[in-house]
């Protein structure tokens, strides 16, 4: 007991001759003395080894040397919070802050967002469905039966357990859906994800986006298609734009058309996005096959409708001068941040 009593006034001395003229000497003194390791804890734990008539004692003299060591650390640390006052350089409240960089739609979605807000203006309303889609709906209502010539324009992503179910390679599969549920009048456009099984290049991908369109009710022309899409034309790429429709196939409309624009890269020059024609192709529709009316229980003789579909790829490239399709899908920020703003 003597002992420590005597250890404790030692440790007084070195405490009162302790030099803590620097924010180094004070931590080395923290930790020295005060520490989870430091002597004054080391030295309360003696309490376990005083006779307990002399524990209320004991504990005065320790409690006593506690609030010594702690408030020598105290006073330097007061004595030294000036000193590192002045050493912190002053800061310019009036300087302006960090400028936050600014995050923006991906060219996909204002293209697509676009596509959709000039058709909803025309009364078409939003129709989605499911990415991956049985044959019946993807190819055979679409009158693409099985073995069908046409299915081989369209490579396609079959799922290995069921054979009957696929990626879908376009997004028709939604306007059979439509068709299916028999609310008519039809006005719909359907954008979406679509799948096909094609090598990657600055022209293709092997996962794009569509957005189709459908229109059925009674006396529905070719002539309203034409003006439908002529209107749409305008309205994304401006009145300046020149359209052409071309004669062509396609299974499920009947008669069929490709439509094309005047390239906006060359101006109609020549160039090798358009290869050098001045036109480039944005989309097929047509009037819709009566065996695909018949296919989704919608008599051909009282109905009619038109049908198209456009890549949002394709109109995006036309519209933001893109040269390469993989440029979308890189997640290159210094490609993205040219459409901050974009709309």
């Amino acid at each position: 007991m003597e002992a420590i009593l005597q250890q404790i006034g030692d440790y007084r001395k070195e405490i009162e001759a302790a030099e803590l003229n620097s924010p180094q000497q004070l931590e080395e003194y923290r930790i020295k003395f005060l520490g989870t390791k430091g002597i004054v804890k080391a030295i309360m734990g003696e309490m376990r080894n005083v006779p307990n008539e002399r524990k209320k004692e004991f504990g005065q003299v320790l409690n006593d040397f506690k609030l010594f060591a702690e408030g020598r650390y105290e006073s330097a640390k007061e004595a030294l919070a000036p000193a590192a006052t002045a050493a912190a350089p002053e800061q310019d409240l009036s300087l302006p802050g960090d400028a936050l960089g600014l995050g923006s739609r991906h060219p996909i979605s204002l293209v697509r967002r676009r596509i959709i807000e000039i058709f909803q203006r025309l009364g078409f309303s939003v129709a989605d469905g499911p990415e991956i889609e049985d044959d019946w709906h993807n190819f055979t209502a679409l009158n693409l039966p099985e073995n069908h010539p046409a299915r081989d324009m369209q490579d396609t992503f079959y799922i290995n357990q069921n054979p009957d179910w696929l990626l879908r390679t376009h997004t028709s599969n939604v306007q059979i859906r439509e068709m299916e549920k028999g609310k008519l009048p039809i006005r719909v456009i359907c954008p979406g994800r679509v799948y096909r099984n094609e090598t990657i290049s600055a022209r293709a991908h092997c996962f794009f986006h569509q957005v189709e369109g459908l229109y059925i009710d009674e006396h529905v022309s070719f002539a309203d298609l034409k003006q439908t899409l002529y209107f749409f034309v305008k309205e994304m790429f401006g009145p300046g734009i020149k359209v052409r429709f071309r004669p062509s196939y396609f299974p499920f409309t009947e008669p069929s058309a490709e439509m094309d624009v005047t390239c906006t890269i060359c101006n109609g020059s020549g160039c090798g996005l358009c290869k050098q024609t001045g036109w480039v192709e944005i989309m097929g529709c047509g009037m819709v096959h009566p065996k695909v009316l018949e296919n989704a229980g919608i008599d051909p003789n009282k109905y009619t409708g038109f049908a198209f579909g456009m890549g949002v790829e394709r109109i995006t490239q036309i519209r933001y001068n893109v040269n390469d399709l993989r440029l979308y899908s890189q997640n290159d920020v210094r490609f993205l941040k040219q459409f901050t703003g974009a709309v």
